[in-house]
């Protein structure tokens, strides 16, 4: 009896081996083709971290090879911990979703074509404000009527509330209410109320992580085919953080685009938003908030409250999550809620190239990833 169990615990683990096996062969092939420095992938399904892996190179110049361990700037992913955070707020009842998000910020935020149509939160998040990047997103100075002659230019020549555009500078307003509704600088607010409750290893200061872990990013260039450090990926901003003032210096964090994190915990919290708001029994938000924000509010782009849909990126598969690209990196974080089954994959470097919205790395990744680990 003992030698049957045996053999079959034998014959099992031969069975993974191979099929973990062929998953990373197809990955290299992947990576090959795009010409990828290095990614990290994290695989969830029923509930469970079934597979991690690194490949590739963290530091092209001196060929260390990238772990698990590693950490990432993962760019517009991070929308969705200050989304997370603005969830907590109103769960708590220091604000609403449809709070003018002037009176929010302290200075006027309207569109000056459609002056008395409030601009609310809900807005920002959904990107659905009518606000545009076109001056930048850097500072909140841009947007100011009394800081700066151009902030008109700041709004598109819609009604707020009736169309998309993807607005960074709407997240870096969003990390400024977060400072002013929760008097903590937002960094910490999202370590204390978000990363630390989870265990996960993480953060927007620089300074307060360790360095030795940074995937050095790299930009590609098509014209000679070779890559670029992107040095100013993990700038430490120290002396604008020696000058802080709360409630107006948060854009130096990019609440838009600042969190860095490895995929294993990456995953790790895009299953507290697969789970509705709660994982391992530690609840962040609650299952009605982690559901609005999962709810799409525009029909093309099926956008909700930082997290998006798609039934493309993965053909006929409904998926829920984000993307982020910015220094050369890609990053993409998608789960299904109801299969309880979500992927991460971040590249430090690649070949970007695009069909529909999506950098074609990314869609063959997350492809070769969920035919051989979830649709078996």
């Amino acid at each position: 009896m003992k030698k049957n169990i045996l053999i079959a615990l034998l014959l099992i683990g031969s069975n993974v081996f191979a099929q973990t096996e062929k998953a990373e062969t197809d990955f290299k092939a992947v990576m090959q083709k795009y010409n990828a420095v290095g990614a990290s992938v994290a695989v969830v399904k029923k509930g469970k971290i079934v597979y991690t892996h690194s490949f590739g190179l963290k530091d092209l110049e001196n060929k260390t090879e990238l772990s698990d361990r590693d950490i990432f700037r993962i760019a517009s992913i991070s929308k969705s911990f200050s989304a997370t955070s603005i969830m907590q707020l109103v769960e708590a009842g220091k604000l609403s979703l449809d709070d003018d998000f002037g009176d929010l910020i302290g200075f006027k935020i309207r569109n000056p074509k459609f002056p008395d149509q409030k601009i609310t939160l809900k807005m920002a998040l959904s990107h659905t404000s009518s606000l545009n990047d076109s001056q930048g997103y850097l500072n909140l100075d841009l947007i100011n009527p009394d800081k700066n002659p151009n902030w008109a230019k700041c709004y598109n020549d819609y009604a707020p509330g009736t169309k998309f555009n993807y607005c960074n500078l709407n997240f870096n307003i969003i990390g400024t209410i977060i400072e002013k509704k929760s008097g903590e600088r937002f960094d910490n607010y999202v370590k204390n109320h978000v990363l630390k409750p989870l265990g996960l290893y993480g953060g927007y200061c620089v300074d307060s992580l360790d360095s030795t872990r940074f995937a050095k990013l790299y930009e590609y260039n098509a014209t000679d085919k070779t890559f670029t450090l992107a040095t100013m990926a993990y700038a430490p901003r120290r002396t604008e953080i020696q000058n802080y003032v709360m409630g107006y210096s948060t854009p130096i964090f990019s609440p838009t685009g600042g969190m860095k994190i490895s995929a294993t915990d990456l995953a790790k919290y895009m299953m507290m938003h697969m789970n509705f708001g709660t994982s391992n029994g530690v609840k962040i938000i609650s299952k009605k908030s982690a559901k609005l924000m999962q709810t799409a509010l525009t029909d093309d782009e099926g956008y909700g409250l930082a997290i998006r849909g798609s039934n493309t990126l993965i053909p006929g598969v409904a998926l829920k999550g984000h993307t982020g690209s910015a220094y050369g990196l890609y990053s993409t974080m998608f789960f299904n809620p109801k299969e309880k089954f979500g992927i991460v994959i971040i590249t430090n470097g690649i070949n970007a190239t695009y069909t529909d919205d999506f950098p074609d790395f990314s869609r063959a990744a997350i492809n070769s990833l969920y035919q051989n680990f979830i649709k078996k």
